[in-house]
């Protein structure tokens, strides 16, 4: 038992010596009204407390003694709050202005039954709608010419006719200083825009049917 209480009273006054070696106040080298020891380290209770001389006034006090432990903290100034900045909008994409067009060469005026000749009339259309509009065009991707013919005949002849129908306005394009690519296409009797009853004498048929008669002109480029 004896033991017992010896060992603890050795822990405790291990443990206060610790903690007061752990928070040792240097005094004032000049004028201390503290007691202090040999390295000029004030003297310190049990209780931690600091021992004071009969001279001590409050103006001699020290930080960490008398109840201050540790020295008082400055009052922390707030940082000036910044004003958030103001993001700038992303710029709009610049919207790229297109140069499509499509003109239809329809009808006998364009090409007579059984023909692949171009009139004049179809001449001047291709002047007026199609080489004016090319110089709007600040390049142009594509030109397609798509021919067509009506249903009277074979397959074969007719696929024949309205190939050799969109070469002639290719032709036509290329003779008027049109430089941009050019692809032709027939499409024969596959694509009609006109209906019409067998019943119809011949004469009234292929008037009927000239509309299917015709050829596109398809235009794919970028505006100046």
């Amino acid at each position: 038992m004896l033991k017992t209480l010896a060992l603890g009273l050795f822990l405790s006054a291990a443990a206060s010596a610790l903690a007061q070696t752990a928070t040792d106040i240097q005094a004032n080298p000049t004028h201390s009204a503290y007691l202090q020891d040999s390295r000029g380290v004030i003297a310190r209770s049990p209780f931690g407390l600091c021992w004071r001389t009969g001279t001590w006034t409050p103006a001699d006090a020290v930080a960490g003694c008398d109840g201050e432990l540790v020295p008082p903290i400055v009052r922390p100034t707030a940082p000036a709050i910044v004003p958030p900045v103001a993001m700038q909008p992303a710029a709009a994409p610049i919207a790229i202005q297109r140069c499509d067009f499509t003109v239809t060469l329809g009808s006998d005026q364009a090409f007579t039954f059984n023909k692949a000749v171009l009139s004049t009339t179809t001449k001047k259309r291709i002047d007026d709608e199609v080489l004016a509009r090319l110089g709007n065009c600040a390049k142009i991707d594509l030109i397609m010419v798509t021919g067509h013919s009506d249903r009277l005949g074979s397959q074969q002849y007719n696929q024949k006719l309205s190939e050799k129908r969109a070469t002639a306005v290719a032709d036509y394009l290329k003779s008027k200083g049109a430089t941009a690519e050019i692809e032709t296409l027939g499409a024969g009797k596959t694509q009609p825009v006109q209906s019409c009853p067998d019943t119809l004498a011949r004469t009234r048929l292929i008037a009927c049917l000239a509309p299917n008669r015709r050829v596109t002109i398809e235009v794919r480029g970028t505006a100046r």
